[in-house]
């Protein structure tokens, strides 16, 4: 095994745990962000947008951590 297939499975076991929280750990979520493989990071963030559609008031927090994940995916192509 490598350290990267181990950080994949760690960071699916946690994405799974965070899906069916209502109120994902903060704990947890950091871990995610500690070790997340580049190519992970529209699984993971497709989550935490899930999150934040299912509640009325999403947390700051919570809408932070989109917004950081999402400036490093790449911008669209501009049109011609």
């Amino acid at each position: 095994m490598t350290r990267d297939e181990a950080n994949g499975w760690l960071v699916n076991v946690l994405i799974q745990k965070i899906r069916n929280d209502r109120y994902p750990s903060a704990t947890q979520l950091a871990i995610i962000e500690e070790v997340l493989p580049r190519e992970m990071v529209p699984d993971y963030l497709e989550v935490l947008m899930e999150k934040a559609a299912q509640d009325n008031v999403p947390s700051v927090p919570l809408l932070r951590r989109i917004e950081r994940l999402a400036a490093t995916l790449p911008a669209a192509e501009r049109r011609r």
